[in-house]
């Protein structure tokens, strides 16, 4: 048995969200802790998972909300750092109509990029069922270091790694840059979560989700799922027990309306990294067992997006289990 059920390891910081206009016509943010892989060890907390964070914040007040709001929300934060020589890296969202947002970043470099591998957490590494990274730590150094450094005490000490390869195209350096690196981390990973458009990205525009599916599986992960916005999850399954077949499908979300799409697929993976470990091996698994799990990640998203930021709009269990409830009658 290990300790906790996730890890999560990358950037933390602060999402200013749109939050309106005041009298003069001026945009109103509102302050919500975000990044990607906080976002996703946040909601297997929130859901009654243990849950753990490695990252870095600069000494200033931003670094102590998002440690504040984590550990309110049971996330363990020992394993997070301070730097002095740069700020907590903040993320200005605007949203659209439909609530799908876009990013202006303030990380040049940012303090969550000046992780280093003696930074590491290495008992907290070697005892989680599962690693969760995202590519965003692999735009800089030491960060990027650091990040491989993980997964390598990780994976030695028989933990499983889940992989988000996340596209932000203002913090890379061009697109030439984030493809091969963004790929490196593939054939380490167990699971992978990447949406229709990182897909295309790292695989051709033309390239069907099956395919692209089926181009990661053979690098050597087990279970891979493409977030298709409104059209569902599809997905494409080895399960690692060697007696149950593979299995793939396409599996739709409820129709729900959307405030604020930050930290949907984040909190999807969350879900779904929560299902796997409850049980004893957490990639051996019926087509019927994963349908099931991927669900229930689904409901997870879909209640997120209905409230503004990503951690503050996280369903807790009980929310969950009413809403697959309602929607499966």
């Amino acid at each position: 048995m290990k300790k906790y059920d996730v890890v999560a390891l990358g950037e933390i910081l602060i999402d200013f969200t749109f939050a309106g206009k005041n009298t003069d016509g001026k945009n109103i943010y509102e302050e919500n802790p975000g990044g990607a892989p906080a976002n996703c060890v946040s909601a297997v907390a929130k859901l009654g998972g243990k849950g753990a964070f490695i990252g870095m914040t600069g000494r200033d007040s931003f670094g102590e909300d998002v440690r504040n709001v984590l550990k309110a929300i049971n996330v363990d934060t020992s394993g997070m750092r301070y730097t002095d020589s740069q700020h907590t890296t903040l993320a200005f969202v605007s949203l659209n109509a439909k609530g799908e947002r876009s990013f202006s970043f303030c990380r040049n470099p940012g303090a969550d990029t000046q992780l280093t591998p003696s930074d590491l957490d290495i008992d907290m590494l070697q005892n989680t069922c599962f690693l969760h990274i995202g590519s965003l730590s692999l735009t800089d150094e030491p960060a990027k270091s650091a990040t491989l450094a993980a997964i390598d005490i990780a994976k030695k000490a028989g933990s499983l790694i889940s992989y988000d390869p996340n596209y932000r195209a203002n913090l890379w350096h061009g697109r030439e840059d984030a493809i091969p690196l963004m790929k490196s981390l593939l054939p380490l990973a167990d699971s992978v979560k990447v949406s229709d458009e990182e897909l295309a990205l790292l695989f051709g525009k033309d390239i069907s989700y099956q395919d692209g599916v089926q181009e990661i599986l053979a690098l050597g992960p087990s279970l891979v799922l493409v977030t298709l916005g409104s059209k569902g999850v599809y997905y494409a399954a080895c399960p690692k027990d060697g007696k149950s077949p593979a299995c793939s499908g396409i599996l739709g979300v409820p129709d729900v309306k959307v405030v604020d799409t930050t930290g949907a697929g984040d909190s999807f993976n969350g879900g779904l990294l929560y299902r796997l470990t409850r049980r004893e091996a957490p990639l051996s698994f019926t087509k019927e067992q994963i349908e099931k799990d991927i669900s229930f990640a689904n409901a997870v998203a879909s209640l997120c997006v209905t409230k503004r930021g990503a951690i503050p709009a996280l369903p807790t269990l009980e929310e969950t289990e009413a809403f697959v409830e309602k929607f499966s009658m």
